[in-house]
């Protein structure tokens, strides 16, 4: 290979694409317009020939159509956006003209959509426009003689962005924007980066690249890609049925959306159902346009019912479709719906999936559906073809209220819309209500690696809670848990220790609000105010006192923003006397302070837009639920989760962050208050696993009989285990025969305590049942039960949870928990304190998308084992992880600890040792590991737990020990672990400290002294 051939000039590519176009595309070639100055992006000799000899349009009406088209091309007096956007209707639609005054209006389409083939396509090179200033564009592409693509190419050696840039410096005004008032696809290419497509106004980051396999070899991925987008068929396509004009920005689909609707579009010819997979941020609200307005143009008396399950989200749909000039019609009740159903318009609803009947979905579904056909109209009968999107139909869309629309819409066509993966829970009863994937899912990697969103940056942190009194703790409880029985005790404590681990002590939420403003000041994005955050919260009253804590602070630019509506019944009964205010009076407070007067609704709406377009002053939305799905705002870049999260929830949520921003945006950053990455791994492996492929029919069907049959067994083995705990009591059954039975005689404590085993198995076994019963109770009829046998069924478990309630009553079992709240949540603010926050993973610098591709297969579900051995199991699994993550900091110590380990575990597997001195070893092991310090090993004059490792690392050499840690002591500098100058300075220090025989060993040592927290 010549030199010549690498970082040819960009002319030499400029050729070979000019030959691509007119040799294997079937482009006429035009020429190179160098010489020739152009002032309109229209060529009107080849459109008037075109529309008079090949379309047989007179001469009047292609004259008046052609001076019409010209005059719009020419108004760039409201700026290119509105003048692109009015040639593009006159492009799409045609141009309405009439050769007399007296005659009827015609309409004259400058472009055969519906025959690709019989329109001229034309290419010319180097293309002299005239503006403020002239241009030169080096290869646009003519369809009748209206200039529709144009591409900057550049050399190898050089970056696409010049010619993305190059571009966008064309359409400004001081350049030529009347060139680009015709214009659909701007791209920009180079024999080394390929190439990259938007249209009019696109920012650089949002400029694509093509996806799409090909037969055919190519030297070059420009030519593949420009021959696949720029293929006749395929370009009018896009032009036609691919762009929309979105609230003030003109876009473009991207392949996976191209592909995807290309795929629905089968799916609805063929009327089959399906699910329709692209990642949070992929684009789906415009894929839902594109095939709405592609249906209605394509099917004869459509009509699309968009319906989703959170109010947020219906209201974002409105907003949607409004932006696009699609007028749609959002039903306010259930009886609006089925009225706006029972006529022919309007021909585009969107609507709350709860507005086809009741919210709850408690009772059985033929009673249901029965009840609710009555209510219909007498004459109700859906009118046109209707096709019903689901959005996030992973959520409701697959029990009594799916029924409930297919009841009402059994003609109607469904498609599911989601974000998220189906998960291995979810995918049976998905393939049964909507049918396989459409087209091939869009994963998360995928859109990281083409810019489609961002990726995100995971973080850990622990913030440790302890105990400073736990006399004064049992002190309380004693005192005022004096005449409650030992159920009710046990109640009340498993009640303190959720709020601990739900609610977290004053001083644990306050360290976490002084991390995250602490974040503000130093972190990225957040320092500067370009970007903001989100603080998931556990609870809307956690909420609060994060909020309350947050303006104490000085934090003021933060809000609220939950499904909590303040009402003034919300706080009847809820006066206690106690200092302490119940959780509902805390939430009350803490709104109407924070809204000042306004609605919650307007209040909601204000901070929203400030968060969004003014992150400087809107910093950070404290949310609970609310916000985690159908919210996008691309300022926000860090997500704090303080909440138990799993599965479709942590995906939704984790995706508010991911969403392209300016170039300040690398990542979207996750900080992690509860470790959920383990939660977090497992929902990877759905997210990025591999699509289940179609299923058959019959496939289908066998998945479906054998979880029916699953929840079947698992419904009677319940009941017949409550029914067996009640059959010693004594006829006729009643009442009172029941509560002597498992209360004795109620005032008499001896008698509570002595049946109080009796009462634990009742209440464990009556909620077993109630979760086997609410598993299927929608599907009774499709498990196999009949109607009488499913209302016999529902009555015992109502007998059996009515019986649960009334001896939890009568043996004192039951207690009144907000009697005592105000006192246990003082108790925690008093006596339970907290570190700060300290980072705990060991991936900080890892993108999710590596840890996504390295996440290994899950392992086969252990043996059941005998509870002994399970027990040491995981005591020896702690022990032995605390030893990995510590050896480093002292690699012989801990080799001695897993040798010891070792040993033990041989002898309990050879039972040459009993089991409870084998706790005690182990337990004394346990605390060799966690406080090496203590060991009587050890010199007194080593006093931290850096000597020591020294000590023990270089021959037990305590003057060695003390002399080097000296040497580190007055060597180090701060940030000294930087790989750089005052690393290596310190390893010279090192290095001539150390004896001849271990110098060999510095890179050893000094992996040592590093992992001292000390230094």
């Amino acid at each position: 290979m010549t030199n010549r051939e690498v970082g040819k000039l960009e002319r030499a590519t400029q050729k070979r694409i000019i030959d691509l176009f007119s040799e294997d595309l079937g482009y006429s070639y035009l020429g190179n317009w160098t010489e020739e100055l152009r002032t309109m992006p229209v060529e009107p000799g080849l459109l008037r020939n075109y529309l008079i000899h090949t379309k047989g349009y007179s001469k009047m009406l292609t004259d008046k159509a052609i001076d019409k088209f010209i005059q719009t091309c020419s108004n760039t007096s409201n700026g290119l956006y509105e003048a692109n956007k009015e040639v593009y209707k006159l492009l799409r639609y045609g141009v309405p003209v009439r050769e007399d005054v007296k005659d009827a209006k015609e309409t004259v389409f400058l472009i055969d959509w519906e025959h690709p083939q019989e329109n001229d396509f034309g290419v010319a090179e180097e293309v002299t426009f005239s503006g403020k200033h002239k241009k030169r564009p080096d290869v646009v592409l003519y369809v009748n003689g209206i200039a529709l693509g144009v591409i900057e190419l550049k050399r190898s050696k050089v970056s696409v962005s010049e010619g993305i840039r190059q571009n966008l410096d064309n359409q400004k005004s001081e350049f030529i924007p009347r060139f680009f008032t015709t214009m659909q696809l701007v791209m920009a290419g180079s024999d080394a980066l390929g190439l990259r497509y938007g249209t009019i106004e696109t920012p650089e980051k949002y400029y694509l690249s093509w996806k799409e396999d090909s037969d055919v070899v190519f030297d070059y991925s420009l030519d593949k890609h420009l021959s696949q987008l720029c293929q006749k068929e395929r370009f009018l396509e896009i032009i036609h049925d691919f762009i929309v004009f979105d609230s003030g920005t003109k876009k473009v689909c991207r392949p996976n959306q191209y592909f995807g609707l290309k795929a629905a579009q089968e799916r609805v010819l063929k009327r089959e159902g399906g699910i329709l997979w692209h990642t949070q941020g992929s684009g789906k609200s415009l894929t839902m346009v594109w095939l709405t307005k592609w249906i209605r143009e394509h099917i004869r008396d459509s009509r699309v019912l968009i319906l989703t399950d959170r109010e947020e989200l219906d209201e974002q749909i409105q907003t949607t479709f409004t932006g696009v000039d699609e007028e749609i019609y959002r039903t306010t009740s259930g009886r609006d719906l089925l009225e706006t159903l029972n006529k022919n318009r309007p021909w585009l609803i969107c609507s709350l999936v709860h507005k086809f009947g009741r919210t709850k979905e408690e009772t059985d579904v033929d009673e249901f559906i029965d009840d609710f056909a009555s209510s219909l109209p007498a004459d109700f009968k859906a009118k046109g073809d209707i096709y019903v999107f689901i959005d996030e139909c992973h959520r409701t869309h697959s029990g009594i209220l799916h029924d409930a629309m297919k009841e009402i819409l059994p003609d109607a066509m469904f498609i599911g819309f989601t974000g998220t993966p189906l998960l291995k829970k979810d995918k049976q009863k998905s393939i049964e209500v909507f049918g396989s994937y459409i087209g091939r899912p869009y994963k998360f990697d995928e859109a990281v690696k083409d810019g489609v969103v961002v990726d995100l940056l995971y973080e850990a942190r622990d913030v440790e809670q302890f105990v400073t009194d736990q006399q004064g703790i049992d002190d309380w409880f004693e005192a005022e848990t004096r005449g409650l029985t030992d159920i009710a005790k046990i109640e009340l404590k498993k009640r303190w220790g959720k709020m601990q681990e739900v609610l977290g002590s004053k001083s644990r939420l306050e360290k976490i609000v002084y991390d995250i403003i602490r974040d503000f000041k130093v972190r990225p994005r957040l320092s500067d105010g370009e970007g903001n955050a989100l603080l998931v919260s556990g609870s809307v009253y956690q909420a609060c006192r994060y909020f309350e804590l947050f303006q104490s602070a000085g934090f003021k630019e933060c809000a609220l923003i939950t499904s909590y509506v303040p009402h003034h019944g919300d706080i009847k009964g809820e006066e206690t006397g106690e200092a302490n205010p119940t959780e509902a009076l805390k939430k009350y407070t803490v709104y109407q302070d924070m809204l000042g007067g306004l609605s919650v609704e307007d209040f909601e709406k204000e901070v929203k837009a400030k968060f969004k377009h003014e992150p400087a002053k809107m910093k950070l939305l404290i949310v609970v639920d609310k916000l985690l799905t159908g919210f996008d705002a691309p300022s926000a870049t860090y997500l704090y989760i303080d909440k138990s999260m799993q599965d479709h929830g942590l995906f939704q949520a984790i995706c508010r962050v991911n969403r392209v921003d300016t170039e300040s945006k690398k990542y979207g950053y996750i900080i992690d208050y509860k470790d959920l990455f383990m939660s977090l791994e497992g929902a990877i492996k759905d997210y990025t696993s591999e699509a289940f492929e179609h299923y058959d029919k019959e496939d289908i069907s066998g998945l479906l009989q054998d979880r029916y049959e699953v929840s079947r067994n698992n419904l009677e083995n319940a009941l017949e285990a409550v029914i067996a705990i009640c059959e010693p009591v004594y006829p006729p059954q009643e009442e009172p025969q029941f509560i002597r039975y498992f209360c004795g005689d109620p005032e008499d404590l001896e008698a509570i305590k002595a049946t109080e085993e009796l009462r634990v198995a009742l209440y464990k076994a009556v909620v077993k049942l109630i979760r086997a019963y609410a598993e299927i109770a929608n599907e009774m009829h499709k498990v196999g039960y009949s109607f009488e046998e499913a209302e016999k069924i529902k009555d015992q478990v109502k007998f059996y949870t009515d019986l649960r309630e009334t001896i939890k009553q009568a043996s004192g079992d039951w207690v009144d928990l907000k009697a005592y709240e105000g006192g246990m949540r003082q108790l925690m603010d008093m006596y339970l304190d907290a570190k700060s926050s300290r980072k705990i993973s060991d991936f900080e610098n890892k993108s999710l998308v590596e840890l996504i591709l390295h996440v290994s297969e899950p392992a086969n579900e252990p043996e059941r084992k005998r509870p002994r051995e399970a027990v040491a199991e995981t005591i020896e699994n702690n022990v032995r992880r605390v030893i990995i993550e510590e050896r480093q900091t002292n690699p012989k110590y801990f080799e001695r600890m897993s040798q010891l380990l070792d040993e033990l575990i041989r002898q309990r597997k050879e039972e040459a040792i009993a089991y409870q001195m084998y706790l005690g070893k182990i337990k004394a092991l346990a605390e060799q590991i966690s406080k090496p310090e203590e060991s009587t090993s050890y010199p007194d004059s080593l006093k931290t737990t850096a000597t020591r490792a020294l000590f023990d690392n270089l021959d037990q050499n305590e003057n060695m020990a003390i002399a080097l840690d000296a040497v580190i002591q007055a060597t180090k500098l701060d940030g000294w672990r930087d790989g750089g100058i005052k690393e290596r300075k310190l390893k010279l220090a090192v290095l001539e400290l150390l004896p001849e025989k271990d110098k060999d060993r510095i890179d050893e040592i000094m992996d040592i002294i590093k992992a001292q927290r000390e230094y």
